[in-house]
């Protein structure tokens, strides 16, 4: 059975969606060869036994099969004269393989997400973004940042904008309409000159209205490659604990409240197996909601293990667009995120020290969602016309657990991790609420800081993220930039006035 074969028969199990298949090829929809069926037999049996029998262990001995004749054929000159994929695996091990000659429109399997298929016993239940559309990198070994590459000019809307009045508009050509954008300048430039002073390495800053998804600012500035564009929506960045917001509201979906406690010891920078357990040397205690506001690994790995399968926390992630597309008007990247099945790897997963990748742009949407009681908007970036109706929003969290995931968010502004910068005189931001992350790259090493939020938490009107990727020595972290987009933001954006009775029209009709 071909490679290609492999992909035309999945959607006899709906795996085509799981795999982020991209179109069909040219041969798509001509009739099957007379060995289909069996084929597809095949791949039944194959897919059964390893979500039974084998599990992810048999799954991985498979891809690792794939992967050795994939590089079989990129290193041999005569390999296009055959390939092979494996047949149901006897007791977790990988079988005999099945000789076949693969067509010029062979596209490389996705061995990663294909062990994540294949090792589902329900491969129908899986929704989209359940798993990774391409390999996702080992955030260890080869941390995407290092290949990161600058959008082109031609389809950088806001690089090519020119200012008309208070507006940004993209010019258009001789049978295209001239694009105005949502950005607002005056913000953009004020968001801008704050990294240009501070000469970050890399930053991002990402400002949305949470109801409509227009972006009011989307600035960026590099200090290291000044010739860069695009950070904003690039998914090269480990999300760290910015997933805790995943994995905080897997958990109230599960049952766990805002106000369930953890006990725990250590685990402020890595965590072990033993972590997970109860023991009379967990000193401290969290809520879940605390544990969100001082972003507690331990807490999190914990009530990971204890409340949350692997396809619970793959779901809520598929939910809020990891591993799918997000329309926009410009390039954006998929946010990449690889769950493992295993105890310890999904516990250390849900605390943020995943395989997961997130652009600044789906982290102001993230944000989003807990603003928007629960709604996924799409970002806008061109002003549509006003007689094109938004879409509408869809519901990926419920209003209770959105109203809970933001009382979880604001402790991170009165009691956590962004405390200090957000108390800082002079420049209070009344109401915010947030989530903070960090983590370093060793070799070399780079410094993510983020941070995600939206104010005022009532009614919001703006949500923000900001990410900066420091050097060993830094000026300004992701939790300034972003608390300074959010104070500019409200700045510049009028509260909505409120409607109220004359004091004279009291008691009349």
């Amino acid at each position: 059975m071909t490679i290609r074969r492999l992909f035309a028969a999945l959607p006899l199990f709906p795996l085509t969606l799981l795999l982020g298949a991209s179109a069909p090829g040219p041969d798509a929809n001509t009739a099957p060869s007379p060995a289909a069926p069996s084929d597809a037999q095949v791949l039944a049996q194959s897919v059964s036994a390893l979500g039974t029998d084998a599990g992810p262990v048999g799954a991985r001995a498979l891809v690792e099969k794939v992967e050795a004749e994939q590089r079989a054929q990129a290193a041999s000159p005569d390999a296009g004269d055959s390939a092979s994929v494996a047949q149901a695996p006897d007791s977790g091990t990988a079988g005999e393989a099945v000789a076949a000659t693969p067509s010029e429109d062979s596209r490389p399997v996705d061995a990663r997400a294909l062990a994540e298929a294949l090792a589902s016993k329900d491969a129908a239940a899986l929704e989209p973004g359940m798993v990774p559309p391409m390999p996702v990198p080992s955030r260890e070994k080869a941390p995407p940042f290092g290949k990161l590459q600058g959008l082109p000019r031609a389809q950088d809307l806001v690089a090519r904008a020119k200012l008309e009045g208070n507006k940004l508009v993209v010019k258009g050509g001789k049978n295209t309409p001239d694009q105005v954008l949502t950005i607002d300048p005056g913000l953009q430039a004020s968001l801008t000159k704050i990294m240009q002073n501070y000469q970050v390495p890399y930053g991002a800053a990402v400002v949305l209205e949470p109801s409509t998804g227009r972006v009011l600012a989307m600035a960026e500035h590099s200090e290291a490659k000044p010739e860069l564009r695009g950070l904003p929506i690039r998914a090269v960045y480990p999300a760290a604990s910015i997933f805790k917001i995943v994995t905080g509201s897997a958990l109230l979906e599960a049952g766990v409240s805002a106000d369930t406690e953890a006990c725990f010891h250590g685990g402020k920078r890595r965590l072990n197996e033993r972590q997970l357990e109860d023991t009379e040397r967990d000193g401290a205690c969290y809520s879940l909601a605390l544990a969100m506001g001082k972003s507690a690994n331990v807490i999190f790995a914990k009530m990971t293990s204890k409340h949350l399968t692997a396809d619970a926390l793959k779901r809520m992630a598929a939910r809020l667009r990891f591993n799918r597309e997000i329309p926009f008007a410009q390039p954006l990247d998929v946010s990449l995120a690889y769950i493992p099945e295993d105890g310890f790897a999904l516990a250390n997963t849900g605390a943020g020290f995943g395989d997961v990748y997130l652009s600044p742009l789906h982290g102001a949407l993230l944000a989003s969602v807990a603003a928007n009681e629960g709604r996924w908007v799409d970002p806008v970036l061109v002003e549509p016309e006003p007689y094109m109706p938004l879409p509408e929003p869809e519901p990926v969290l419920t209003p209770t657990a959105a109203h809970e995931l933001t009382r979880m968010l604001e402790e991170t502004v009165t009691h956590g991790t962004a405390r200090g910068v957000f108390r800082e005189r002079g420049f209070q931001v009344k109401d915010a609420v947030g989530k903070t992350g960090t983590l370093a790259d060793r070799e070399p090493f780079r410094d993510y800081s983020w941070f995600v939020g939206f104010a005022p938490k009532d009614n919001p009107r703006v949500a923000v993220a900001a990410l900066i990727v420091n050097d060993p020595k830094w000026r300004i972290r992701g939790s300034y930039l972003g608390r300074e987009a959010l104070r500019l933001a409200l700045e510049r954006i009028p509260a909505p006035v409120e409607l109220t009775a004359p004091a004279g029209a009291a008691g009349k009709h």
